[in-house]
């Protein structure tokens, strides 16, 4: 068996954090090849890593001194190889950095040093052999991921490798340049590295014992998932669930590799397991409830739009040229209702409204804000009668007005619409009619 293992920055912030990951990963000789991020918070009131990146290269641009900023993360490090003790010093690569931040290299080189010095100090401590990702992971020249030539190149690369630490979160473009995913992207990484070893599962190692079926900031102690699928994660990352980058999923659902989310702080909690699909019956209707706030709304109202050929497009073509993305397009006969998100059509809206004046020649339009949207998300919705019925059951009997409400044609998932100070009582709604009351 092989398993491909990342850790991320709250597991790795610390001494005693990277001996709790050791630990982890010796238990099963299959832990083979380790994703580090770079070292997170020490506590609520730290400063992760990758921010101090950041802020260190910031005065490097601004020609500002920065040597006291770098003394700082260059300390960060020390503190962790003296508390494994260590027989490494990052002298050497400190020095790297300091000139190439004079140089004023790049952004995403200064970010990529997290992952690349933990990832030293990581292998280092497991006596694995260290892989720069750079290396490994390609960029086109335009910053797209080519996956492509990484998968061929880091196969061949891991074939002749036993164990190995391959930093997160970036990569080169074909000059050299440092390339970065999007933050939280060593997530990314991971799946990656589990799809060119045909991995058996890939580990995605946390500070939560995987994903809750809602926020616990909204819901006070909500289960846990014990299994969703792809297309459920995906629904639920896609609306605010934020365990597990979105674009994760994609190398290793081509592989059908399973994504198993742990808690490095819990190691013995069996956590979440993420899979293209499953026989195994959910615990409950719903697998889980995720949402956003701010969005607006646009309502276009005209008679008989259902018979006029064109209309839907020509309307979307005026959100289009204003560079404005759609969330969401219930529709109705004689109406057709787009949500989008409040701040992006905000500086937009009038010339929106004429625009779609112009195009279609409405009857009426008419605008709504501060709002928020709410997936309801579960497999096990497509085989329960009534589903939609019980939302707006448990909605009404919570006093929360129902804006709009969506169903996907998978019966996968129900999006509701709601005004934003009555988000966290509609979660809580939903969340009690199909949880709190079926234990």
């Amino acid at each position: 068996m092989i398993k491909v293992v990342k850790f991320g920055g709250s597991s790795l912030a610390s001494a005693e954090q990277f001996k709790k990951v050791g630990r982890i990963i010796r238990q099963e000789e299959s832990r083979r090849y380790v994703i580090p991020s770079a070292p997170g918070k020490r506590t609520s009131n730290d400063t992760k890593v990758t921010d101090m990146l950041y802020s260190c290269y910031c005065l490097a641009i601004q020609e500002e001194e920065f040597e006291e900023q770098l003394e700082g993360i260059k300390a960060r490090y020390k503190e962790i190889i003296d508390g494994l003790k260590l027989h490494l010093n990052l002298d050497e690569e400190f020095k790297i950095i300091r000139e190439n931040f004079s140089k004023k290299i790049g952004r995403d080189y200064a970010a990529s040093r997290g992952e690349y010095l933990n990832g030293i100090v990581m292998a280092n401590y497991l006596g694995y052999e260290f892989i720069d990702a750079a290396e490994v992971i390609f960029f086109d020249e335009n910053g797209n991921f080519d996956s492509e030539k990484t998968d061929t190149i880091l196969s061949e690369r891991l074939s002749g490798t036993a164990k190995a630490v391959i930093p997160g979160f970036y990569g080169s473009k074909p000059d050299g340049k440092i390339k970065t995913f999007s933050r939280g992207g060593s997530d990314i990484t991971g799946s990656i590295v589990a799809k060119a070893v045909h991995a058996d599962i890939y580990e995605n190692w946390t500070d939560v014992s995987g994903f809750l079926i809602a926020d616990p900031r909204v819901v006070k102690n909500p289960k846990s998932i014990d299994v969703i699928t792809y297309r459920e994660l995906r629904e639920l990352s896609y609306m605010g669930a934020t365990v597990l980058h979105e674009d994760a999923i994609f190398p290793v659902r081509k592989e059908g590799i399973p994504i198993n989310i742990r808690n490095t702080n819990a190691p013995e909690h069996k956590g979440t397991l993420i899979v293209e699909g499953t026989c195994r019956k959910p615990r409950f209707v719903i697998t889980g409830i995720a949402g956003k706030k701010d969005f607006a709304s646009i309502t276009v109202e005209k008679d008989m739009m259902n018979s006029e050929v064109g209309f839907c497009r020509k309307v979307l073509q005026v959100f289009e040229d204003n560079q404005i993305s759609i969330e969401h397009m219930p529709s109705g006969i004689d109406t057709m209702t787009i949500f989008v998100h409040q701040d992006e059509f905000e500086e937009k809206e009038q010339k929106v409204l004429a625009g779609i004046h112009r195009a279609v020649n409405p009857d009426f339009l008419e605008l709504e804000s501060d709002l928020a949207l709410i997936a309801v998300v579960g497999r096990g919705m497509r085989a329960t009668r009534g589903t939609s019925g019980r939302i707006f059951s448990a909605l009404a009997h919570s006093n929360v007005n129902v804006k709009m409400i969506d169903q996907g044609s998978s019966e996968l998932n129900i999006i509701i619409g709601v005004r934003n100070h009555d988000f966290n009582a509609a979660i809580t709604a939903i969340y009690d009619i199909f949880v709190t009351t079926q234990i």
